[in-house]
């Protein structure tokens, strides 16, 4: 299922949801059915493998078998 981003233009309130085809869901906060289906922000790219790669880095200066 996918999750989208909704405005409703009743309360002005912004959410997102996970909905399933093409239903559209009520508003949290005031229940008003017709919604703006909203363009999602894309996620940043992760971190975790730069860190990994200088967390080994630095074991291995330290002679740590973390490393591995």
């Amino acid at each position: 299922m996918p999750l989208f981003d909704f405005r409703c233009p009743s309360c002005d309130k912004t959410f997102e949801v996970l909905v399933l085809g093409s239903r559209t869901p009520r508003c949290p906060q005031c229940g008003n059915e017709s919604l703006e289906k909203q363009v999602s922000r894309p996620a940043p790219p992760g971190q975790s493998a730069g860190l990994v790669k200088a967390a080994r880095a630095q074991a291995k200066r330290e002679g740590h078998f973390s490393n591995y």
